[in-house]
């Protein structure tokens, strides 16, 4: 079965072919990073505006690099939520309408339950060496990104409970604006790890541990580390930015492993998922292979950032539970899982 993914809900358009569960055939991500890093962020209607502009050929080199034709394609997946708003809509809107055209069943995706999947591909990290490379229910999901940190106990396939969230901002907004802070440049993410690399984590950050409940918060570390840039005690040479770069990933990564871990202990999974943006992260990925009671599964980098391959997997299971969307689905910006 060989699956059409599109995925357009922020600044990456994206269209993938995938066969069955965990076949690339082809994955086309257009980034609009050099577009957006003049504002220092994503600008929506930018956004919206450039994926109209690059959709069309981004689905057809996938088609031509999976060497599919249309009698090919069993399906078409389309990220409808959560996400921009006008960003959703040229995904949803394309998608539905190849749908119509070819005649083809077409599934809604979560966003987050797509990254999620990703997992399912290949190339998956065991944190053990007798890992068999698949996922095993009950499983604890990681989804870190610009816009989320959720903590989600995976049932089975479409059994999602959320146990945690963030509070306030989600790890990689606060890499995004410690980033700025410490005049690093966008997108924050690579630029902390990167900036880290050279430095020592030797900086006093808080931890938010939040007792008694699986939700994440970063925006009093956020604050403490503009304090320590608005004293002068973050100096303008590139070892103190490294040290303070150092010093806010080391606080990040403490937290979400911390706490996921705890959590996982507590509920008897039976492995650990992470996903999005921030789990291509190495330190975190480092952290919890080496500290994690359970295995530790995690996409390469390639497929935690936003990407299609992981809409086209995350489909295919939708098609074969029978999950099929109408030609009236709409966008939801605000759409949460579970």
């Amino acid at each position: 079965m060989k699956i059409l993914g599109i995925e357009t809900s922020c600044d990456e358009t994206a269209a993938a072919v995938v066969e069955d569960s965990n076949r690339i055939l082809s994955n086309i991500v257009a980034s609009q990073i050099d577009i957006h890093a003049r504002y220092g962020g994503i600008v929506p209607e930018v956004a919206s505006r450039q994926h109209l502009l690059t959709i069309i050929p981004v689905i057809n080199k996938a088609m031509i690099e999976a060497k599919a034709t249309w009698q090919d394609v069993a399906g078409i997946a389309v990220t409808f939520g959560p996400g921009l708003a006008g960003s959703l809509l040229v995904g949803v809107n394309v998608a539905k309408a190849i749908a119509l055209a070819k005649q083809l069943p077409l599934a809604g995706i979560n966003h987050l339950e797509a990254h999620i999947y990703a997992n399912w591909l290949a190339s998956l990290l065991p944190s053990s060496s007798n890992g068999e490379g698949r996922v095993r229910f009950p499983c604890l999901c990681l989804i870190v990104s610009g816009g989320h940190s959720d903590l989600v106990l995976m049932k089975n396939h479409g059994q999602f409970e959320i146990l945690g969230r963030t509070r306030d901002d989600a790890a990689g907004e606060a890499f995004d604006k410690a980033a700025r802070i410490l005049g690093l440049g966008y997108p924050g993410g690579p630029a902390i790890e990167e900036a880290a690399k050279s430095g020592t984590p030797c900086l006093s950050l808080p931890r938010a541990w939040l007792s008694g409940s699986h939700d994440f918060s970063f925006s009093g570390l956020k604050t403490a580390l503009w304090h320590y840039a608005q004293r002068g005690e973050i100096l303008t040479t590139a070892a103190s930015i490294a040290d303070a770069a150092a010093s806010f990933q080391c606080a990040v990564v403490d937290v979400l492993v911390t706490k996921t871990i705890e959590a996982a202990r507590e509920l008897g999974v039976r492995q650990i998922l992470l996903s999005g943006g921030v789990a291509a992260n190495k330190l975190l990925t480092e952290r919890f292979l080496n500290s994690s009671p359970v295995p530790v599964f995690v996409p390469p980098p390639h497929l935690c950032t936003d990407n299609a391959a992981m809409v086209a997997v995350c489909g295919y299971y939708h098609f074969r539970a029978g999950t099929i969307s109408g030609h009236d689905l709409d966008v939801v910006s605000n759409l949460g899982l579970g």
